[in-house]
């Protein structure tokens, strides 16, 4: 009884341990998360005033371009490449997951529904482009035989545009060598702290803008240099802002699933030391009892 009685002891001693790293973790986690959501909300002031420059400088062309392709322009410099829906010969998909575990079911979310979505949409690996950001998406795809045009890990958890500009700068520049004819972001969105979902966004070609957002004014702008210049540079800005976006997202939902896991985790160790708790008073009551009786048995013979 006296073994069992220390293994018990161990047991509870260990899981206290692990509870307070997995709690030391929760609010690391929860500390990156709030830093995450004042990234992603500063962001998403920019990136709605880069839109409305841009859906300003198009709108006179955006009713046209619903119904356009590339073939029936005849004007490259007023319908940009980027605006213009060309047949689809392959698709571009980049994939955003954690470089590491603890994370719950984060990664398997998204890795789940890629999959499902590329059986379905494609018959062959020679219908699209696979791009990893992230260790464990990089690593699933290459277990599976699937190769990556690019893949980057290590992301900060706090990715400047920088740190991700050669990536997010090489998709656009794949869609306009028309390596692929449109490009999709595959992340989970965050929705709050315990709530994340996973989105399929369409990047490539521009196809969100709306006329009706266009911002309208006495008196028009003077453009120097023309407008089809600045759109040259404005356009692959925009599009390279919303993959960064989509980054910025999938971080800061990472940060949550983080931190859900790791309150879970916590949680779960401190049923566990309760459980083991209450072991150890049976246990020790029963050692108490068995001893009391032992010394009675030993008294009455000596009588």
């Amino acid at each position: 009884m006296g073994a069992s009685l220390n293994e018990i002891k161990q047991r509870i001693a260990s899981t206290k341990k692990t509870s307070q790293i997995t709690k030391a973790m929760q609010m690391v986690s929860a500390a990156k998360l709030t830093k995450s959501e004042a990234s992603s909300k500063n962001f998403q002031e920019y990136a709605s005033k880069v839109r409305s420059i841009v859906t300003h400088l198009v709108a006179s062309q955006l009713a046209d371009l619903e119904e356009m392709t590339v073939a029936d322009s005849n004007d490259a410099l007023n319908y940009h490449s980027m605006l213009l829906k060309r047949p689809v010969k392959k698709t571009g998909y980049i994939v955003i997951t954690s470089d590491g575990g603890l994370v719950g079911g984060y990664n398997s979310s998204i890795l789940k529904q890629t999959m499902s979505m590329l059986e379905d949409d494609h018959a062959s690996e020679n219908e699209y482009v696979m791009i990893a950001i992230g260790g464990t998406g990089a690593d699933f795809f290459k277990a599976r035989g699937i190769n990556l045009a690019y893949e980057l890990r290590n992301l900060s958890d706090q990715p400047s545009f920088e740190e991700v500009r050669k990536i997010v700068t090489m998709a656009t520049t794949m869609y306009e060598s028309e390596v692929f004819d449109e490009l999709y972001v595959c992340y989970n969105h965050h929705i709050n702290s315990l709530t994340s979902q996973f989105r399929v966004e369409k990047m490539l070609p521009i196809s969100d803008l709306d006329a009706d957002e266009a911002t309208s004014y006495e008196q028009e702008y003077i453009l120097e240099p023309s407008k089809e210049v600045i759109l040259d540079t404005l356009l692959p800005q925009y599009a390279e802002s919303l993959i960064y976006g989509a980054i910025v997202d999938a971080k800061t939902a990472e940060h949550a699933a983080g931190m859900t896991a790791m309150k879970t985790a916590t949680d779960n160790a401190q049923n566990i030391i309760s459980d083991l708790t209450i072991s150890y008073n049976r246990a020790r009551q029963g050692a108490i009892t068995q001893e009391i009786t032992e010394i009675v048995a030993g008294a009455a013979a000596l009588e």
